[in-house]
């Protein structure tokens, strides 16, 4: 029986091998290698029968048939007798040549089984191919490739065939016509010469060690000529590519003298198929064979050839690679190979064509020039030892080419130098240099070349001479000798600042290697070296480049540590020093990046560092060397400001340390003449030096500032043609600028004591005198900008000298009032719109400290001062990106608002500002905005300290006071955070001697008071800010001591930080709280004109503040007057009025409030008349509503009203849309629903809080059962017009939806109740939506009950017996929510706690004959909460329960019956529960019972039925009886193949019900396999998992065979076409480890027929798997 059901199996295999689909395809080879590797000879010869007997069978079929037989002689080469291996030769052989036409898949499979069936049987294969390979007749070309294949992976064994092979098919050259002949021959010599080359090369391991290179050389001499004389002049480029391939290794097997002979013509022949192909790496690697070749047998007429081969592979080697090109990558080692053979030859010839070429100008000549000598000083070092200096003396051109790609090559043939001695000799030096030239090119020149451009960026250049240079320094020995000191040399020039890094880090490499060497000698030697740079040049340049620490890639952490490595050499006493001093600056610049840096912070630091190192040195010669290298290096950094300015301030250190001041004085001299002053940073540069070094030598720095400005340098630009001249380049007020500059530098850094005395005679004189100029007798002031910024910044300096001063009190300043002047000429000459000089802010600084200096200022020049300065900078707009608007931040840059509680006015003003711009970081334009308004701030404040009085203070306020009441909100914000810092500052300053009246304290409160609600947030916190400053004034004129805090006042603190909000409710909230706090400090005699300065403040333009005036008016007459009672008539009079003429915030207020008191007199007709207006509820009537719920007391009388308004009337009518519909439509009732939305509005007010705590149950209850009997339901139509028209219109407040509004009212029940948490929860849980929605309403009711079980426990009683009453409703949606609310409770123990449980459980058993199938449903739901809730009462109640759910199954007849599914839901939640008897009585009938469900076409009933089943198998671990044994085992079928059910809930109840069948099943492996693969959340790989299962249940339960594979039948037919997949893979993994003597219990042919059925299914997945479960049958052959 055995081979017959092979065949058959086969058969059906090879019928379905045309399968269109590829998988499937697959599967079938897979599957007849599956059965080869069992029964090869009859799979073979099966599928050998089947091609003979299928002879139209389509050529690609052929192919698959041909590849699976190949895969199995492959793997079963030793199994196959002589007959079989005949009859598959004779087969491959005939399907290789059935067709003379070229079908290259086809053939080359039956070729690759003969050469499969060659591995072992090459005589039987050869003798089969040679009868196709007649002497005479041209053979198939497939004939041809097989022999050349067998002789690669058969060298042994084909290679004595060869010669015969090689007589043959030489004649057969000339006979071959076509070009595909021919590449197959060529391929097939190559091949034949490849093999013999490697069987030669392994004589010692061949069968036949006799054999010679000698016995191919005739056969292989011919065809090379037949190749090389006719074939390689086709005008096929396919054909040449083949010959030359060919020529390769055949040009070893040709004689010595035949190659030598060929070699002129074999050559150029070669050569000349570089100009024919693109694609030459084939043509390179045969040249290279053949060079070998020539090499190897000592050719002389390769000398002849060697010109042309160095120009044609120069050539080639200069074409330009492309990465992504492998082919012309591999042609440039080849050829690179090539020039390797030629240097090692002749390396005198090679060097000759070579090195010239180096002085070519064109790039690819060049790079591909400096490749191969890159290339050959690596691979041929011995051959060019003695060519290094002509090597060296070549490179001179190639070192000046400025392109990109030569300078790479440049580098790397210096590298390969460098490694081979080459930089030792003569010549070297250049090389060096030339690599740090590479080193200090900029980082920025890869942004140079556009992007197109071929060529590389210059930073690889720069990368790969930085990697050079150091791998040079650190790896390679003999260089140390080279590299120092030479690479010294390059630190100081200008031109290799770029490579300063790299040259540190190498030098100090290197200087480590030389201390570890010699400790005590010094690292560098002047020995007549005077091209090595002194000691004061290296630390003066590495000082220097170390300001600017992060440029060239750190370069100042580089230059520092070679400085400290140098400190012997610098000077010997800085060696202790240095090591902990540069230390920390090392430290500090890790700590900090380019961006967190302060560049004056270090610069500093490096300042300290300097003065240190000098105080230490303490040699005035040394020290002044320094500064004179300093000073010679100043013209190296022109192109570097930042730097020179430091450089500078190291002159002025050194300098201030020097003793000798000639040198000093000299020294500055220079420096004045010699310095570039049109450069600004260098004008800064200079001054901060003659300021560092005025520390020291203050009579001698004036004194050479003041020779400098008579000297004839200065003088000799002065003229009177100077004031007609175009100045445009005015060089001359530059240079007064500097000097003026120098003075305040010198002032402000010199010792205070001697420049107070130095101050006007001196400084101030010679500062004027430059500033200004005498033309016939006139004084003439220059209009120059730069020229007055640094006057009005060195009079800045100046006069801070002064008041720093400790003799400043007693200072009398005569040039004050001239210096305040022409402050305020500068100041009024400014553009008042606009802000982009400094110059006002300096001028204000300069004021500041004037006014405070003796003589005090007359009151007009102060009251002009004040005008003038806040005309200068209040009006000035703010930046368009910086305008922040009256937003409270812009929303393009969020970030965290400061807190300005108790503030600083300094502070205070700067936050205020800041609330004006939008974007941090500010712009530079804002940073000086924001500091001149601090300069403005400073000097107002300066001039309030010379009369601090309250008059002084309203001085102050009558000129900011427009500013205040200003229609621009910049303008109102400034002025009302300077008057704020003012305030503050008073009242920090207040002395009061007196008990006297703040007379003016009403005025000014009224003032800013109103501006608590301005648009602005800074404003209406600044405004807040002024009134508690006034609070407290008052209380200070009152006798209160300074740090006395008013309980009251503070509280101005909490409310001004809620100001930040743009929310109207909460400012008038504020302004309200504002105005008690005012009304209880405000002195009785200051309230009338409080009230009147706020009655003016009701027409401001700014809306907000007139509503606020409204607000702080009524809380002022209510809190302070008696009247407010006796005008109610009045104000509801107002109501009426303004109702219909304004929407103003204040109006609806005051109407809120009449409301309120109308309400609590005639509450039933207030309601009444409220619910009479028009639905929807405009936003008045809204805001009316919500002010009934001020007072508890009538709130609770108002709820009660409307509640019982809703609940009195029908809640929906219904009625029909169309004559003919089926379902009437439900259409809302007026007057619940308007009870509905006046409740939600009353409850949405905070204050009804107390009021829906008393009526909590009722509220809840009503509005749930409410919410019941509106889902689905409609509006009335004049209605439902409405709303569309106010939604279109955003009129609105909110929907009208009659559900909506419900739910939205039952919110604000929980919200108002106490029980927020409940709302949260349900919220998170999408309980909300799911209570409008008819699917989801159950659902949303249990979510709310559960959260009610969980947050609101307490309550629970109340709401459920007034949930109770509706069991009985007439309306069964009220039934349905009931019973829904009251069967989620039990999943909660709170009804056992609150001793609820019996009744809840009586009340719902009840419902269980309810005509409504969804409430039968929901008593069931509930019943088997109780296993969530009070697991521990489940016993009692036991067999009630039980039995409930049995009857829950046979409800109804349907196969899909919902109440049966939730009756399975909730067995499942019980059976651990139940006493075991109960269960025992059940058990059989709920598994015969649910079984139909497994294959449910309804998701849910396969999922839950497929649960409980695993849950009855766990409730029986331990006692599972025979009986339901069998029930477990007609399960594992379907549990199995579910797994790959298309629904992911099937396929985890699946996994858990094996999971719980495997303990029964009492099979441990079993078990254990179900346990590994199928945990929750693990992923599953279902053929690994089945594989494994399906073993242990054949070896433990080989008697299921027959009843597994029956059952797995039925799902051949399923309609999921992933478990109609998964069936025959079970069948054939049982079948896969079942013993074969199992066989009886399978009828094989059905299943035979069955899987042959399958191969035909729709489905390519299940014919796949069809196909390999027919390959596992093999087992039962």
């Amino acid at each position: 029986m055995s081979e017959p059901y092979v065949k058959k199996l086969s058969t059906i295999l090879l019928d379905s091998v045309t399968d269109k689909d590829p998988l499937v395809q697959e599967q079938v080879c897979s599957a007849l290698c599956a059965l080869g590797e069992s029964q090869p000879e009859e799979t073979l010869s099966a599928c050998e029968e089947h091609l003979r007997q299928h002879e139209k069978l389509a050529h690609p079929y052929r192919t698959m048939i041909l590849r699976a037989m190949e895969t199995i002689v492959s793997n079963h080469i030793s199994e196959l007798d002589k007959d079989m291996t005949r009859a598959i030769i004779l087969l491959a052989s005939s399907e290789m040549t059935k067709v003379k036409d070229l079908v290259s898949d086809w053939q080359q499979a039956a070729s690759s089984v003969l050469v499969a069936v060659g591995k072992r049987f090459v005589g039987m294969v050869m003798e089969e191919m040679l009868g196709k390979f007649q002497p005479g007749v041209l053979p198939h070309c497939f004939v041809v490739q097989t022999l050349a294949n067998l002789s690669v992976f058969n060298v042994f064994g084909m290679v004595p065939f060869l010669t015969s092979v090689l007589s043959t098919m030489l004649p057969m050259l000339g006979m071959a016509k076509h070009d595909s002949m021919r590449v197959v021959f060529c391929c097939a010599l190559q091949r034949f010469s490849e093999s013999t080359l490697e069987y030669l090369a392994n004589l010692d391991q061949a069968p036949d060690p006799t054999v010679r290179k000698d016995t191919f050389a005739s056969d292989i001499s011919s065809a090379y000529d037949t190749l090389f004389h006719h074939w390689l002049q086709s005008r096929e480029a396919k054909l040449r590519l083949a010959v030359v391939e060919a020529l390769g290794p055949m040009s070893h097997l040709l004689p010595s003298e035949k190659l030598e002979e060929q070699l002129p013509k074999l050559l150029p022949g070669v050569l000349a198929l570089y100009k024919k192909h693109a694609e030459t790496s084939h043509v390179s690697k045969s040249l290279g064979q053949i060079l070998e070749a020539a090499v190897s047998v000592g050719s002389r007429m390769l000398e002849v050839q060697l010109d042309s081969l160095l120009a044609a592979l120069h050539a080639q080697i200069c074409v330009p690679v492309e990465t992504s090109s492998p082919l012309v990558t591999s042609n440039q080692k080849e050829v690179l190979r090539c020039f390797t053979v030629l240097a090692c030859c002749s390396p005198e010839r090679l060097l000759a064509f070579l090195l010239p070429k180096l002085d070519t100008s064109n790039e690819r000549t060049r790079v591909g020039t400096l490749q191969v000598l890159r290339h050959i000083i690596n691979s041929a070092a011995a051959q060019m030892e003695v060519k290094k200096p002509f090597i060296l003396s070549s490179m001179r051109l190639p070192l000046l080419d400025p392109n990109s790609k030569v300078k790479r090559a440049v580098v790397q043939v210096i590298s390969a130098m460098a490694h081979h001695g080459y930089l030792e000799q003569p010549g070297g030096e250049a090389m060096l240099e030339y690599i740090v030239q590479q080193c200090a090119l900029p980082l920025e020149a890869q942004h140079q070349k556009p992007s197109g451009e071929e060529e590389p960026p210059a930073d690889s250049v720069r990368d790969i001479s930085v990697s050079t240079l150091y791998l040079v320094s650190t790896t390679v020995d003999r260089m140390s000798d080279v590299l120092w000191p030479h690479l010294l040399q390059f630190l100081t020039p200008v031109r290799f600042t770029g490579a300063l890094t790299p040259l540190c880090r190498s030098l100090v490499h290197l200087a480590q290697k030389r201390q570890e060497a010699a400790a005590e000698a010094p690292l560098i030697q002047y020995d007549g070296n005077v091209t090595l740079p002194s000691p004061y040049a290296i630390a003066t340049r590495l000082l220097t480049v170390s300001s600017s620490p992060y440029l060239g890639g750190g370069r100042g952490a580089a230059s520092l540590c070679l400085l400290n490595v140098l400190h012997r050499d610098i000077h010997p006493s800085l060696g202790q020093r240095w090591a902990t001093t540069i230390a920390l600056l090392l430290e500090y610049l890790e700590e900090h990046t380019e961006k967190t840096l302060s560049q004056k912070e270090w610069e500093e630091k490096l300042l300290v560092f300097l003065r240190d190192s000098l105080a230490v040195v303490s040699d005035n010669t040394w020290i002044c060397q320094l500064s004179l290298e300093m000073c010679k290096q100043l013209p190296c950094y022109n192109g570097t400001p930042q730097e020179k300015n430091f450089l500078y301030k190291c002159v002025g250190t050194t300098l201030g340390a020097a003793s000798s001041k000639d040198v000093v004085r000299k020294l500055l001299q220079e420096l004045l003449e010699t310095a570039r002053y049109q450069e600004e940073a260098e004008r800064e540069g200079l001054a901060c030096c003659f300021g560092i070094c005025a520390i020291s030598h203050l009579d001698d720095t004036l004194a050479q500032l003041e020779d400098f400005v008579r000297s004839d340098v200065f003088r000799k630009s002065i003229g009177i043609f100077n004031i007609f001249k175009d100045r445009s380049d005015n060089d001359i007020d530059k240079v007064k600028g500097t000097l003026i500059l120098c003075y305040g530098h010198v002032a402000a850094q010199a010792p205070r004591e001697l420049v107070l005395a130095r101050a006007e005679s001196d400084i101030l004189r010679n500062m004027f005198q430059c500033f200004s100029t005498k033309v016939l007798g006139i004084k003439v002031e220059t209009k120059d900008p730069g020229l007055q910024l640094c006057l009005v910044q060195s009079v800045c300096m100046v006069c801070q000298a002064i008041c720093s001063s400790a003799q400043a009190s007693s200072f009398h300043f005569t040039r004050k009032a001239e210096l305040v002047a022409q402050m305020m000429d500068f100041i009024k000459a400014e553009p008042p719109d606009s802000l982009r000089t400094p110059i006002r802010k300096k001028a204000m600084i300069a004021c500041t400290h004037l006014v405070s200096l003796e003589p005090e200022l007359e009151e007009q020049v102060q009251s002009d001062i004040i005008h003038s300065c806040l005309h200068s900078i209040m009006a000035v707009p703010p930046e368009p990106e910086g305008e922040g608007g009256p937003q409270e931040v812009s929303p393009r840059a969020p970030r965290p608002r400061p807190r300005p509680c108790l503030w600083g006015a300094e502070k205070r003003l700067r936050w205020a500002v800041w609330s004006l711009v939008g974007r941090c970081p500010l712009p530079s334009l804002q940073f000086l905005y924001l500091d001149t308004m601090h300069a403005l701030e400073d000097l107002l404040r300066s001039i309030l300290r010379r009369n601090m009085t309250p008059q002084g203070l309203q001085l102050m306020v009558e000129h900011l006071s427009p500013w205040i009441k200003s229609p621009r909100g910049y303008e109102r914000v400034r002025a009302l955070g300077l008057s704020a810092c003012l305030l503050q500052f008073f009242l920090e300053h207040l002395h009061v001697s007196a008990l006297v009246p703040f007379h003016n304290l009403g005025l000014l409160v009224g003032l800013f008071s109103p501006r608590c609600a301005d648009l602005w947030p800074a404003t209406r916190q600044e405004a807040v800010s002024c009134v508690y400053s006034l609070l407290y004034l008052q209380l200070g004129y009152e006798g209160f001591s300074c740090d006395y805090r008013d309980d009251v006042a503070e509280r101005l603190l909490a409310l001004r930080d809620g100001l930040v909000h743009p929310d109207p409710a909460i400012l008038f909230h504020a302004c309200h709280s504002i105005a008690q706090i005012i009304a209880k400090r405000l002195p009785p005699d200051q309230l009338i004109n409080l009230l009147l300065t706020l009655f003016e403040s009701l027409g401001d333009p700014d809306k907000n503040c007139s509503r606020a005036a409204t607000v702080m008016i009524n809380c002022l007459l209510k809190e302070r007057g008696s009247m407010l009672l006796e005008k109610v008539p009045e104000i509801m009079s107002v109501l009426r009025s303004r109702l219909q003429e304004t929407r103003e915030e204040h109006v609806l207020q005051s109407a809120q409030h009449s409301v309120y008191v109308l309400a609590s007199q005639h509450c039933v007709a207030v309601v009444t008349s409220l619910l009479g207006s028009p639905l929807p509820f405009d936003s008045h009537t809204c805001s009316l509503w919500r002010a009934l719920a001020v007072e508890p007391g009538l709130s609770a009388q108002v709820l009660g009203l409307l509640l019982e308004r809703m609940s009195r009337d029908v809640p929906f009518k219904e009625s029909r849309a169309f004559l003919l519909s089926s379902t009437p439509d439900r259409v809302a009732t007026l007057l619940p629903l308007a009870a509905t939305c006046a409740l939600h509005e009353v409850m949405s007010a905070p204050a009804s809080g107390p009021a829906v705590t008393e009526l909590y149950p009722q509220l809840f209850a009503g509005l749930l059962l409410r919410v019941s009997c509106t889902v689905g339901v409609q509006l009335p139509r004049n209605l439902q017009a409405k709303e569309r028209r106010a939604g279109s219109s955003a009129l609105a407040s909110r929907t009208l939806d009659p559900c909506s509004t419900a739910v939205d009212a039952l919110r604000a029940v929980l919200l108002r109740g106490g029980s927020e948490d409940v709302v949260q929860r349900v919220e998170l849980e999408g309980g909300w939506e799911l209570l409008s929605t008819s699917a989801g309403h159950e659902d949303g009711v249990a979510r709310l009950a559960s959260a009610m079980a969980k947050c609101a426990g307490p309550r629970l009683p109340l709401v459920m017996k007034a949930l109770l009453g509706a069991q009985s409703s007439v309306y069964e949606a009220q039934r349905v929510t009931s019973t829904a609310f009251l069967a989620e409770l039990l999943t909660s123990n709170v009804v056992n706690d609150l001793m609820l449980l019996e009744s809840l459980l009586d009340n719902l058993a009840a419902r269980q004959k309810d005509p409504c199938a969804s409430v039968r449903r929901l008593v069931l739901r509930g019943l088997a909460n109780l296993a969530s809730g009070s697991p521990d009462k489940v016993r009692a109640h036991g067999a009630q329960l039980l039995t409930a759910m049995i009857s829950g199954l046979d409800d109804g007849d349907g196969p899909h019956s919902l109440v049966a599914l939730e009756a399975m839901a909730g067995l499942a939640k019980l059976l651990g529960l139940v006493e075991p008897e109960d269960l025992r009585a059940v058990l059989l009938h709920t598994a015969f019972r649910i079984r139909p469900f497994f294959d449910s076409e309804k998701m849910e009933f396969r999922s839950v039925s497929i649960r409980l089943f695993g849950h009855l198998n766990k409730a029986c671990h331990g006692a599972c009886e025979d009986v339901f044994l069998e029930q477990v085992v007609g399960g594992l079928v379907p549990l199995l193949l579910h797994l790959q059910d298309p629904q992911a809930s099937v396929t985890a109840a699946c996994r858990f019900a094996l999971r719980m069948c495997g303990p029964n099943l009492e099979c441990e492996e079993l078990a254990g396999v179900f346990q590994k693969h199928l945990q929750d959340g693990r992923g599953l790989h279902f053929g690994e998992f089945l594989n494994a299962a399906c073993k242990h249940l054949m070896c433990y339960f080989p008697d299921l065979l027959g009843r597994l594979v029956s059952t797995s039948l039925f799902y051949f037919k399923s309609s999921w076409e992933d478990v109609r997949a998964a069936a025959p893979m079970l069948t054939g993994f049982l079948v896969l480890h079942v013993e074969p003597q199992q066989q009886s219990q399978v009828d094989l042919e059905q299943l035979t027929a069955a899987l042959q059925l399958l191969l035909k299914d729709p489905a390519p997945k299940v014919r796949a798997k069809a196909a390999e479960t027919l390959g596992r049958l093999v087992k039962f052959a």
